[in-house]
C-alpha cells in the first residue's frame, strides 16, 4: 500500500469513527429523551440500577441502530475525509503529481467493502443471537419480563397460546396447544385437536423412555400441598366422542428464547437468513410468505444499496475547489436521504402492492438498486 493510500484510508477511518459516534449518539439521546420516564417507573430500583438498565438497553439496541445507519455513516465518513483534504488543498497537490482523483477513491471503496462485511455480521450473527433481548421494552426489567403468547406457530404447524409466559423461569402458564394437520392438496391447516395443561417448561432432552432425547415442552401441574411438579396434560381429540388422553410432553422446535421474538409483528427483521428460510418452509399464508421473501431479498440488496449510494456520492465529493465543497456535501447528503426514503417506501410496498396480478416482494427489494 502506498503512502497516499494509507493517508486516505486513515482520514476515512477517522471520519467513520466520528460519524459513527455522532449518528449513534444522536439516535440514543433522542430515544432516551422520549423514554426516560419509562426507565424510572420502578420505584424499588436505585439510581445505579436505572443507569445499568439504560446502559444495557442501548448497548444492545446499538446493533439495530448500526444496521439502520451503516450506509449513512459510510457516506458521512467519505465527506469528512474529502472535506479535510480539499480544505488543505491536498487534492490539488495530488493532481499536480500526476495521480488521478479516481485513484484516491480506491482505498475508500476497499474499506467500504470491509465495513459492509461488518453490517452483514451484525445482521446475520449478532442481531439474531440477541434478538430476545432486543424486543424488550424500555420499562421492562432484564430477566423479569412477562409476556402473553398469542397463537405462535411452531415447526409442527401447531398454535401455542398462553395467558402468561415468564422469562425468568421459562414457564408457560395455562398453555393451550392447538394441533393442526396440513392438507397437501389445498395447502390449508386443519384442526386436529388440542392440548391443555397448567404449566409448561422447555425440556432440551426429554427423559421419558419412549421420547428420550427429544426437545419440547414438559406439561405438568403443581401440587397445592407440596408444591412439587406432577407431569400432567390433557390431549383432546377433534372427535368429540373420543375420550381425552393424558399428555405429559409436547415435542416442538419452539424454544423459550423464540417466544419473546415471535410475539412481535416485526420479528422477521431480527432473524438470520437461515432462520428466514426455515420459517418460509413452515408458513402457508400468502401474506406471511411475502413478508419472509421480502426480508430475504432485502438482506441481499441493502448492503448493495449502501455501496451503490457511496459510489454515487464519491464523484460528487471529489472536487478541487474548497468553495464548492459545501454544495457537494449537501448534494451527497440529499442523494443519501433520497436513497433511504426510496428503500423505506419499497419496504412498505413490498407486501402490499400487486405487480402483474401478484405480490412480488423481490421486485420491490431490487427496485432501489
Amino acid at each position: 500500500m502506498k503512502k497516499l493510500d494509507r493517508y486516505v484510508a486513515k482520514n476515512f477511518l477517522i471520519g467513520y469513527c466520528i460519524a459513527f459516534a455522532v449518528l449513534m449518539g444522536l439516535r440514543v439521546i433522542t430515544d432516551l429523551f422520549v423514554h426516560l420516564d419509562e426507565f424510572t417507573e420502578h420505584e424499588t430500583l436505585t439510581t445505579m440500577d436505572v443507569m445499568k438498565n439504560i446502559f444495557t438497553f442501548y448497548y444492545l439496541n446499538s446493533l439495530l441502530y448500526f444496521r439502520d445507519f451503516a450506509g449513512m455513516i459510510t457516506v458521512v465518513a467519505a465527506a469528512f475525509s474529502f472535506g479535510k483534504m480539499i480544505r488543505s488543498n491536498e487534492l490539488i497537490a495530488v493532481m499536480a503529481s500526476g495521480v488521478s482523483l479516481k485513484r484516491i477513491i480506491c482505498p475508500i471503496i476497499f474499506l467500504a467493502l470491509l465495513l459492509t462485511g461488518l453490517l452483514v455480521i451484525d445482521q446475520e450473527l449478532l442481531i439474531p443471537h440477541f434478538a430476545d433481548k432486543l424486543v424488550r421494552s424500555h420499562d421492562d426489567l432484564p430477566g423479569q419480563e412477562t409476556y402473553d403468547v398469542r397463537f405462535i406457530s411452531d415447526g409442527n404447524g401447531s398454535l401455542i397460546f398462553s395467558q402468561r409466559y415468564d422469562v425468568k423461569t421459562a414457564t408457560l402458564f395455562n398453555p393451550t396447544i392447538i394441533l393442526r394437520q396440513l392438507n397437501p392438496e389445498t395447502g390449508i391447516w386443519n384442526y386436529a385437536g388440542r392440548i391443555n395443561a397448567e404449566k409448561a417448561t422447555y425440556d432440551n432432552n426429554c427423559q421419558l423412555e419412549e421420547l428420550k432425547g427429544l426437545k419440547g415442552w414438559d406439561l405438568y401441574r403443581t401440587d397445592p400441598n407440596t408444591g412439587q411438579k406432577i407431569p400432567y396434560g390433557v390431549l383432546w381429540s377433534k372427535n368429540p366422542n373420543q375420550k381425552p388422553q393424558v399428555k405429559t410432553f409436547y415435542q416442538s422446535d419452539l424454544k423459550p428464547k423464540d417466544i419473546p421474538i415471535r410475539r412481535k409483528s416485526e420479528f422477521k427483521a431480527l432473524l438470520s437468513m437461515r432462520q428466514l428460510i426455515d420459517l418460509t418452509a413452515q408458513s402457508s399464508k400468502i401474506r406471511d410468505r411475502a413478508q419472509l421473501y421480502s426480508q430475504k431479498h432485502f438482506r441481499i440488496t441493502e448492503p448493495i444499496i449502501n455501496l451503490v449510494m457511496l459510489m454515487i456520492c464519491l464523484p460528487i465529493l471529489v472536487c478541487r475547489d474548497p468553495k464548492s465543497m459545501k454544495s457537494a456535501v449537501m448534494i451527497s447528503f440529499a442523494v443519501t436521504s433520497a436513497c433511504f426514503v426510496t428503500t423505506f417506501v419499497c419496504k412498505m410496498l413490498a407486501t402490499e402492492q400487486i405487480v402483474f396480478n401478484k405480490v412480488m416482494p423481490e421486485f420491490w427489494a431490487w427496485l432501489p438498486v
